[in-house]
C-alpha cells in the first residue's frame, strides 16, 4: 500500500469524536488560538445548541460566534453535534415550563403538531406558542446557571487556594 491509502485508512480506524471533535479543536490550538476562547466556544455553543426551538441553533450560534468573535466552524461542530440532545431535552424543557408557570398540560405529539397547524394557525401559535416560550425560560434558567455559579465558585477558590499553599 502507498502512504496515502495508509493514511486513510489509519483516520477510519480513529474514534468519531476524535475525528469530529478533538482533532478540529487541537487544529485551533496549533494555530494560536487561547484554550480559554476555546473552552468559551464550547460551553457557549452547546448551551446554545440546546435551545428549545427547532431550527434556530444554526442562527444563534452564527450570531453569537459573529458578536463574541469566536470560532464559527467550532461553535457550528458542536452546535450540530449535540442536537440529539436538543431533541431529548424538547419535552423536558417544555413540560418543566409548564410547572413552572402552573400551566395546564398539553399533549405533544407529532401529528397533533400538524393537525392544529392546519385547523387553526391562530390557535396553534397560541397554544404551542406559550409552551415553547416557556421552556424557552426553562433554557434560560439552566444557561444563567454557567454565569450565577462564576463568581461564588471564583470565591471559594480563592479562599481554598491559599489554605493549600501553606501547607
Amino acid at each position: 500500500m502507498t502512504a496515502q491509502p495508509m493514511a486513510i485508512l489509519e483516520n477510519t480506524r480513529r474514534p468519531l469524536w476524535r475525528r469530529w471533535l478533538a482533532d478540529p479543536v487541537l487544529a485551533q490550538l496549533r494555530q494560536g488560538i487561547t484554550p480559554e476562547k476555546i473552552a468559551f466556544t464550547l460551553a457557549l455553543g452547546f448551551a446554545l445548541s440546546i435551545f428549545p426551538i427547532l431550527g434556530s441553533t444554526t442562527l444563534l450560534c452564527a450570531l453569537a460566534g459573529v458578536l463574541c468573535r469566536l470560532n464559527q466552524p467550532i461553535i457550528q461542530l458542536v452546535n450540530y453535534l449535540a442536537y440529539p440532545v436538543q431533541i431529548a431535552l424538547l419535552i423536558p424543557f417544555y413540560r418543566a415550563g409548564e410547572w413552572l408557570f402552573h400551566r395546564p398540560h398539553v399533549p405533544l405529539s407529532i401529528p397533533l403538531f400538524f393537525e392544529r397547524i392546519h385547523a387553526d394557525f391562530g390557535q396553534f401559535l397560541k397554544d404551542f406558542g406559550l409552551i415553547a416560550l416557556q421552556g424557552i425560560v426553562v433554557w434560560m434558567l439552566v444557561a444563567a446557571i454557567y454565569f450565577s455559579s462564576r463568581a461564588p465558585l471564583r470565591t471559594a477558590a480563592a479562599k481554598i487556594k491559599p489554605a493549600a499553599q501553606t501547607r
